[in-house]
């Protein structure tokens, strides 16, 4: 039988409680898992001085070590990862199948970041005779990351697998509606042998950790991923200090279906993925702008397989969507729907709550949007789709840049014409044709526009956790 985790701080090597605590609900079942102790400023304050402390062991421990170090906590989390997933299903409520393959996912971003930690090449550029310059990386110092709830484990692990490869310490603030994931991360790596301070983890009310912890002096790297309301608040806290940021923030995922594409296949794959995670992905397809000489086709199949989606409890065999997140997310989605049938939106499939226990929303399906509507600028984070016809690839790509955000964007399409136009105009940080997997470890991710700042994964994903020195050496003084 699966055993939720104590849930505790960890500070300087140490595991530790607090007076004040938060209850952790199962969204699907609503019954108590635990309770969850918040950071007091004392514990905040313990963990500034420790990771400080903990950064002048790391930042002098060589590329090699620090690697063989993470790797051995990857393997660690390979080896739990029932025992993780299950923990991660009961608080987010995912089906059991997709928590393991995000320990998997997680466990990926480690390896990879690690390799890259031997990699932080400087460089020698060519200079006059009697003299040398050369490029330097360094660690940045601190790092104060916040992680959110949709992914547990493995949003996590790209925050602390850039920093510790980087050689930065870390204090994490993790999501209070599923800390497990972090919980677990953090024990892989004390078991590993991390020195105490270098990776430390706290709990609380998100405000008061962010406003504390941020101006401090120590803090030389904000590293969030969360929504861009909150990822420009934390960016004006960041700049009374001049301290550099790191944002991955919220998106509006378009998808561009052009006629020449497999129509059933690309309404199929859609409608699976539009559902995963019950829609709360910041790179989740929501806008389907579809060529109108296929859109009755699509959206007759799109439809059919959006309402067939087996919605429970995660921890149930064959269940493919759970809960969403909080009793909160329901009224917000509920207000998207109601909002745009008002203004003439067509109401294909669910639109409400799932169920009378659990926070549970229906498998939704709006078509015929118009751009007035709310959900054609907000992001819904949630199980809804809308599909619109398009008269060709301008009004498509028109249509998709039409919102202020940058992160995600997709193409169903095998003409050569259109994926160069594609391409080229197409204003996101991550783009995917005839497939809708938005990013890998080995790949770089991130958004433009209000999607934020900066790049996590591929080989540009420790750049914003280093500083770069450049050093001017002249064998006569000149």
């Amino acid at each position: 039988m699966h055993t939720y985790p104590d849930l505790q701080l960890f500070i300087n090597g140490q595991w530790r409680d607090s007076t004040k605590t938060l209850p952790v609900v199962n969204p699907a079942t609503e019954a108590v898992l635990g309770q969850l102790p918040c950071a007091s400023y004392a514990d905040l304050e313990d963990a500034l001085r420790a990771a400080k402390a903990g950064f002048e062991v790391w930042r002098k421990t060589s590329p090699r070590a620090r690697a063989d170090l993470i790797v051995r906590a990857a393997a660690i989390m390979r080896d739990r990862q029932e025992e993780i997933a299950q923990s991660i299903t009961a608080e987010h409520g995912k089906p059991l199948l997709q928590a393991r393959l995000e320990v998997i996912r997680g466990a990926e971003f480690f390896e990879w970041d690690a390799g890259e930690a031997m990699r932080t090449y400087g460089r020698v550029i060519p200079s006059a005779a009697g003299g040398k310059i050369s490029v330097h990386h360094s660690p940045i110092g601190v790092v104060a990351a916040f992680s959110p709830w949709n992914f547990p484990m493995s949003q996590p692990a790209r925050k602390i697998a850039g920093a510790l490869a980087s050689g930065c310490s870390v204090i994490l603030k993790a999501a209070e509606e599923t800390p497990a994931g972090a919980i677990h991360i953090v024990r892989a790596f004390e078991e590993a042998g991390l020195p105490p301070g270098v990776l430390n983890l706290v709990f609380g009310v998100p405000s008061e950790i962010s406003e504390y912890l941020i101006p401090q002096p120590s803090v030389r790297l904000v590293a969030l991923t969360g929504s861009t309301q909150v990822g420009r608040h934390l960016t004006g806290l960041a700049a009374q200090s001049d301290t550099r940021v790191l944002m991955e923030l919220g998106g509006h995922a378009p998808v561009i279906v052009c006629e020449d594409t497999d129509v059933e296949q690309a309404a199929i794959s859609g409608a699976v993925r539009k559902m995963r995670n019950a829609g709360q992905v910041c790179t989740s397809p929501t806008r389907f702008f579809i060529h109108e000489s296929i859109f009755d086709h699509f959206v007759d199949t799109f439809v059919a397989r959006a309402a067939a989606t087996i919605v429970g409890n995660g921890i149930t065999d064959g269940v493919e969507m759970g809960p969403t997140a909080n009793k909160r997310r329901i009224p917000v989605l509920s207000a998207l729907v109601e909002d745009a049938v008002a203004q003439g939106a067509k109401l294909r499939t669910g639109g409400g709550q799932h169920g009378d226990t659990g926070y549970f929303f229906h498998p939704t399906v709006l078509t015929d949007v118009p751009s007035s509507a709310r959900i054609m600028q907000e992001e819904p984070f949630g199980p809804i789709a809308v599909l619109n016809p398009v008269g060709n690839l301008d009004e498509a790509i028109a249509q998709a840049n039409a919102v202020p955000y940058g992160l995600a964007g997709y193409a169903f399409t095998n003409r050569a014409d259109y994926i160069d136009r594609l391409i080229d105009e197409i204003e996101v940080g991550n783009f995917s044709i005839n497939t809708l997997e938005a990013s890998l470890p080995e790949t770089p991710f991130g958004g433009v526009k209000s999607s934020g700042y900066g790049r996590e994964g591929g080989i540009e994903g420790l750049e914003s956790y280093l500083t770069v020195k450049n050093v001017w050496h002249s064998a006569v003084i000149a």
